[in-house]
């Protein structure tokens, strides 16, 4: 009965307005509040300050700088290998495995359509049929900023706007097609495999999503599709290299073509994911 209230309660709650209003808290300078709130959230969820770059939570403009703090170079070592696929992001692997027929799953009894994850456009959607792919839950405790699982050439770029709810194991159980109505970026990249998607997915008091070549994407929200092409930029990513990062906690998507990759033996449902160690390899 709780975790059903839970859940209806993220149907009644006015989710952008939430998120507007934390973004504003999370981006006061004030000292009191940015570090009376950086030390109680240390304190509630066991952050290890001692792989910040900057350890002293005093030493941050605001929370979201706190919250998306940068680590101390090497801690998270980029495992080597043209064929090694690495985590994007520290978390914990939500689900992982084919997309069977052009579905996705969520959770028990939940799938959705990668179709309609990628903003609904059928020609993105077409490669990664009966491919692989990977969800990637950040909670609120984990390191903030994502990066590249292998090189890639950026091609595309799309805002879908959508929900806010939760990410949380609870609400990928409860909440049909969740990854699929909340609001996300879409990034799409050229690989030595062919195509990647990298989605990600926006919930409740995230007060942003940025990417490192087009900085704030949202907020403001929008209530259409925008779509960006790169086509002829040249940006181009090296695994390893951060490519976005979550002003509060989210999810990250993978999405790859069929019969490119395989899985390493220990990612599966539920296993810890630490940016930079294997996730796959190219077949």
């Amino acid at each position: 009965m709780a975790d059903k209230l839970k859940v209806l309660l993220q149907y009644l709650i006015p989710q952008h307005g939430l998120s507007l209003l934390m973004g504003k808290i999370a981006e006061s300078k004030n000292p009191r509040i940015k570090n009376t709130f950086a030390k109680w959230f240390i304190k509630k969820y066991g952050i290890d300050m001692s792989i910040a770059e900057r350890e002293n939570p005093e030493d941050y403009e605001t929370f979201n700088d706190f919250f998306t703090r940068s680590l101390k170079e090497g801690v998270r070592p980029i495992a080597q290998g043209d064929s090694v696929i690495v985590n994007p992001a520290d978390g914990k692997v939500s689900q992982l495995g084919p997309i069977e027929k052009g579905f996705i799953f969520q959770a028990k009894g939940h799938r959705y359509s990668a179709k309609t994850l990628l903003g609904g456009n059928a020609e993105l959607a077409k490669p990664f049929e009966n491919g692989e792919f990977a969800t990637i839950y950040l909670s609120p405790k984990d390191y903030h900023r994502v990066h590249m699982p292998m090189n890639g050439k950026l091609t595309k770029m799309i805002h879908v706007p959508g929900n806010l709810f939760s990410v949380n194991p609870l609400t990928a159980r409860n909440v049909p097609n969740l990854f699929a109505r909340n609001e996300r970026v879409v990034a799409m990249f050229d690989t030595d495999i062919g195509p990647m998607a990298m989605v990600l997915v926006g919930a409740t008091i995230v007060g942003s999503i940025e990417t490192v070549w087009e900085g704030t994407i949202t907020p403001p929200t929008r209530d259409d599709i925008k779509a960006w092409d790169y086509h002829d930029k040249n940006i181009t990513l090296d695994k390893g290299q951060e490519m976005g990062r979550f002003k509060l906690g989210s999810t990250v998507i993978l999405l790859f073509p069929k019969d490119t990759i395989e899985w390493e033996a220990d990612m599966k449902a539920y296993a810890p994911t630490v940016m930079g160690s294997p996730l796959a390899s190219t077949k």
